[in-house]
């Protein structure tokens, strides 16, 4: 089995461990929810992925949630505003939606950039863990559309052990049927190409 990176601090799922994902309407932030949820449930533990919907339509900026727990059930249902992790699919956003806010100290933070990883940091103003990964490039490349959310996925899994790589394989294809081996290969060249810090 492998792993989320050792070389990051690892955040199990023996507590509840509670995601956010930032995108934009049509870049799949919302199925990366499902996906993540749908694979942690398949591992046998607790979990919840939903989105927050008002009137976005394809570009808007969307919002979805993730809670994981290996051992307790999950009551809560509602919006996550203190996340362990915050994922952002479009980096653009940040200019226009404060990605951070309620980000614990010591958290993480998953951003699909083309930037350097000491250059975001540097652009950060907090205590926080970050994980880069150019996906849009993953995704141009290897699914032939600028959809990044299944290799954001994959840096989600390098930079955690929220839930086991392998595990994506069967919710991969349910859900994409025909584009499921495509999409198995970006979750996995994007959890080799993430920097971790």
């Amino acid at each position: 089995m492998i792993r989320g990176s050792q070389e990051a601090k690892a955040i199990e799922t023996t507590e509840l461990i509670e995601i956010r994902w930032h995108g934009r309407g049509g870049q799949g932030a919302v199925t990366s929810a499902e996906l993540l949820a749908q694979a942690a449930i398949n591992e046998g533990k607790y979990a919840q992925g939903f989105p927050s919907f008002g009137p976005e339509r394809r570009g808007a900026p969307v919002v979805a949630f993730n809670r994981v727990s290996a051992n307790k059930p999950i009551r809560n249902r509602s919006a996550i505003v203190s996340p362990d992790i915050v994922v952002v699919l479009d980096p653009g956003l940040q200019r226009v939606v404060d990605v951070t806010s309620g980000l614990k100290k010591g958290g993480l933070l998953v951003i699909n950039t083309d930037r350097a990883i000491k250059d975001v940091k540097a652009d950060i103003d907090g205590e926080w863990r970050v994980a880069t990964v150019d996906a849009l490039k993953i995704a141009r490349e290897v699914l032939g559309v600028p959809i990044v959310n299944t290799a954001m996925v994959g840096a989600l899994l390098k930079a955690t052990n929220v839930i086991e790589l392998e595990s994506l394989s069967e919710p991969l294809r349910q859900r994409f049927s025909l584009l499921a081996e495509k999409n198995i290969k970006a979750v996995k060249r994007a959890f080799e190409e993430t920097i971790v810090s």
